[in-house]
């Protein structure tokens, strides 16, 4: 019979299929313990079934997992909590790069005047190079844009804070965009990754072709 097993890093939770075990005994106390790392320690809990944590605590990282895993199991949970927070840890650093570099291109070409809330990078927008909202003035770019020419990211971060000031795309919208030069050159490009996607089969293409949000 399988159970469900998660991980939480940072407030996050994943889930995955194991087999359930049986629980420790009640009086198991729990256990804590230097990994192989100065800087992590692992501790067992008694009261954890399926479920293993880590988190930051005093410039070490703690993870908690069942006492009643086995070492194997521990040293292949401990790398992979410390993977998914070396991820997050660099995503927060990137995503501050990225809200560094609307800030920069608002002052650039919009006279400073879209100031977004902020600016981030996500990975659940397939069908989208970028999207906004402009209620509380959040950017968000589809992780595909990582692999592009940076005066691509440029206009598509262009784009999404023009929508700050205008929340249509009328003549004021693309008015403001001919103050970048390259706003026609990165279109084109955009369509022409679209296109290339469209005309993949579909086993060979497992995202749809984005664009950006309007």
């Amino acid at each position: 019979m399988l159970g469900t097993d998660s991980e939480d890093v940072g407030g996050a939770t994943y889930a995955r299929a194991m087999p359930r075990r049986t629980p420790p005994p009640a009086s198991a106390p729990a256990a804590a313990h230097s990994a192989a790392r100065p800087d992590v320690e692992v501790r067992r809990s008694a009261r954890r079934r399926r479920t293993v944590s880590a988190f930051r605590e005093g410039g070490r990282t703690i993870v908690v997992v069942p006492a009643g895993m086995t070492r194997e199991e521990e040293a292949r949970w401990v790398d992979r909590m410390l993977e998914r927070m070396a991820a997050k840890t660099a995503r927060r650093a990137s995503d501050g790069e990225l809200d560094t570099r609307a800030r920069d291109l608002s002052a650039r070409y919009l006279g400073g005047r879209a100031v977004p809330t902020s600016v981030r990078w996500v990975t659940n927008q397939n069908t989208r190079w970028g999207s906004c909202t402009v209620l509380d003035g959040t950017i968000r770019l589809s992780h595909r844009l990582q692999t592009m020419p940076g005066w691509v990211v440029d206009y598509v971060l262009l784009h999404e804070l023009v929508h700050l000031l205008h929340a249509g795309h009328g003549p004021a919208f693309w008015a403001e965009l001919t103050t970048y030069p390259h706003t026609e050159r990165a279109r084109g490009f955009l369509d022409g990754v679209a296109f290339a996607r469209s005309a993949m089969p579909a086993e060979e293409c497992a995202e749809e072709a984005g664009e950006v949000e309007g």
